[in-house]
C-alpha cells in the first residue's frame, strides 16, 4: 500500500493480524522494507501486526532534493505520519542498523507514541558518538562513514555493475546473506536515484561529529549488538545503558554479523515478541532462545 504524507509517497507492507499489536519495522542501509522478509512471518505468527515502511529516499515517492531534507527529524515524523496514515496512536518500534538510529530517536522525543523499543546492530547514538571521540576502536570502526560521505561514493559502489555493492553485503562473510536476499537489495540500490539518496541518510547525520542529545530513553528497550560487527565498538556498547532509565535489556549474540532480521530472523523474532509482551512489567529473558543476557528487565 501506499501512504502520503504532504508530497511524499511512501511504500508500506501492512501484514500480520488486523487486531494484533502494532509493531513498525525500520529498515537500515543498504536496504528496504524487504529487510524483515524472514523476520516478519515469525511476528505474524505471534499474533502481532507489522508495518513496514520504505523509508524517504527509498520509496520512489518520497525521494526529496537536498540533503537536509535527510535529517533526523524528517526521518522520525515520516514515521509518526505513516502510523497516523493507519490510524496508530502508538507503536512498537524495531529497528535496524539506521532504523534503529530513528528507532533510538522516536523513543527518546516521542515515549507517547512507542510502547517499547527493539534496537538492532546500532547503539543509542550519544553512546556511539562519546565512543567514537574517545575509543580507538570505534574510531577504527567508524572509517566506513568517512567514506560513505566522500564525493563519488554512490558512483564506486555502481561502477562495474554494482561490484562494489555486492561486495558490501558480503563482506561479513560467505554464506551470511544468501544470494536472493542479496540481489534483492541490490535491485533496489540500483535503481535511479535510489543509492545517493540513501546516502544522505549519511550526509545530512553527522555520526561523527557533535552528539545529537537524544536524551534518555523511558521506555522498554532491548538492544541486541552482534559481537563480530566491526561497524560498533564495545565501549558504544556498554555506555548505550547510561542512556536507557526505562527496563533495558542487552542481548549479545556471538556469531551472527551486523545483518541480524537476515541472517538470524529467529532469535531477532522472540526478541522483539518478548519486549512486546513484556512491557517492562516481567523478565524478557525467559521467553527467548539462548544468547549472552543481560540488563535489567
Amino acid at each position: 500500500m501506499q501512504i502520503t504524507l504532504d508530497d511524499l509517497v511512501f511504500d508500506v507492507t501492512v501484514d500480520g493480524p488486523p487486531d494484533g499489536e502494532p509493531v513498525l519495522l525500520l529498515h537500515g542501509f543498504p536496504h528496504n522494507k524487504e529487510s524483515w522478509t524472514e523476520t516478519a512471518p515469525l511476528l505474524h505468527a505471534a499474533g502481532l501486526r507489522t508495518i513496514a515502511p520504505d523509508q524517504r529516499g527509498y520509496s520512489p515517492g518520497a525521494r526529496p532534493a537536498g540533503t537536509d531534507a535527510y535529517r533526523l527529524p524528517h526521518l522520525a515524523a515520516d514515521a509518526l505520519g505513516i502510523l497516523d496514515g493507519l490510524g496508530v496512536t502508538g507503536a512498537h518500534v524495531v529497528g535496524h542498523d539506521w532504523g534503529a538510529a530513528v528507532a533510538w530517536y522516536l523513543a527518546a522525543k516521542r515515549p507517547d507514541r512507542v510502547h517499547t523499543l527493539t534496537a538492532l546492530a546500532i547503539p543509542h547514538l550519544d553512546a556511539y558518538q562519546y565512543a567514537y571521540r574517545v575509543d580507538e576502536e570505534q574510531q577504527r570502526s567508524s572509517e566506513y562513514v568517512k567514506f560513505l560521505v566522500s564525493d563519488g561514493a554512490a558512483e564506486h559502489f555502481l561502477a562495474d555493475g554494482a561490484a562494489q555493492l555486492h561486495a558490501w553485503f558480503t563482506q561479513a562473510g560467505e554464506g551470511v546473506l544468501t544470494d536472493a536476499q542479496i540481489e534483492r537489495y541490490v535491485r533496489t540500490h540500483t535503481g535511479p536515484g535510489t543509492l545517493d539518496a540513501a546516502l544522505n541518510w549519511y550526509r545530512a547525520n553527522d555520526l561523527l561529529g557533535d552528539p545529537f542529545g537524544f536524551g534518555p530513553v523511558t521506555v522498554p528497550t532491548t538492544f541486541v549488538y552482534s559481537r563480530t560487527d566491526t561497524a560498533v565498538s564495545e565501549l558504544a556498547v556498554e555506555k548505550t545503558a547510561e542512556h536507557v532509565t526505562g527496563p533495558y535489556r542487552l542481548v549479545t549474540l556471538e556469531e551472527t554479523s551486523h545483518w541480524q532480521p537476515q541472517q538470524d530472523p529467529g532469535t531477532i523474532a522472540a526478541e522483539i515478541i518478548a519486549r512486546v509482551r513484556a512491557r517492562g512489567t516481567s523478565d524478557p529473558a525467559t521467553t527467548v532462545p539462548p544468547a549472552t543476557r543481560s540488563g535489567r528487565g
